[in-house]
């Protein structure tokens, strides 16, 4: 897959909406407490999305879908499908709209063959995001039946985040990536940075294909 030397416009504009300061903030009122994520979001718009790879099994803890349903994830996810996967919490306010919003996109993309794929979107807050946040969450992006969200103890989501090499110690300083991989026992594709709905279409299709 080539990753564009410039973001997607689409990405970038929904960036600057997101970080276009008020004019009537007042300097005195409290920090930001976003203020992290908007300078990640930032400096993530104007350098090239990166892409690698990487074995990373997935580990055998509960989680618990937006429907309620209990799964763990190898049993949830070892089918034979491709899965698409990204981590996000419900009041971000910088990356993971625009992560939740390539997701849209990428379901209109791949059009008849999105009910053979998994998209898969992880909270890396699930002391806020119950299931009943994450399905009005899924219902704020329009997500399809085969676009699920999870949640858990923290121990769980964060052995997740440990076992994709993603955890930071805080959601704040969490950055954007996705991770597709074509079936079970395959390798992870790795995208650090904003790639576009277009990009992570092809790239899927690149990996089904090479199977």
């Amino acid at each position: 897959m080539r990753i564009p030397a410039k973001p997607p416009v689409a990405a970038l504009a929904l960036v600057a909406a997101l970080l276009a300061p008020a004019s009537a903030v007042l300097a005195e009122e409290a920090p930001d407490p976003h203020a992290h994520c908007r300078e990640a979001a930032t400096a993530a718009t104007l350098k090239r999305a990166t892409r690698s790879t990487a074995d990373h099994p997935l580990p055998g803890v509960g989680l618990v879908r937006e429907d309620g349903a209990t799964v763990t994830l190898p049993r949830e996810f070892d089918d034979g499908r491709p899965v698409v996967l990204n981590f996000i919490f419900t009041t971000c306010t910088t990356i993971c709209p625009v992560l939740s919003q390539t997701f849209t996109q990428l379901q209109e993309k791949l059009g008849s063959e999105l009910g053979k794929v998994h998209l898969v979107s992880i909270s890396i807050d699930p002391e806020q995001d119950t299931p009943a946040r994450l399905a009005d969450y899924a219902r704020r992006f329009h997500a399809g039946a085969t676009w699920h969200f999870y949640t858990g103890t923290t121990e769980a989501s964060v052995a997740v985040q440990r076992a994709f090499e993603v955890y930071r110690g805080d959601k704040m300083n969490h950055t954007p990536v996705t991770f597709l991989r074509a079936a079970h026992g395959r390798s992870w594709v790795r995208i650090d940075g904003f790639a576009s709905s277009d990009e992570l279409a092809r790239e899927l299709r690149d990996l089904v294909a090479a199977r």
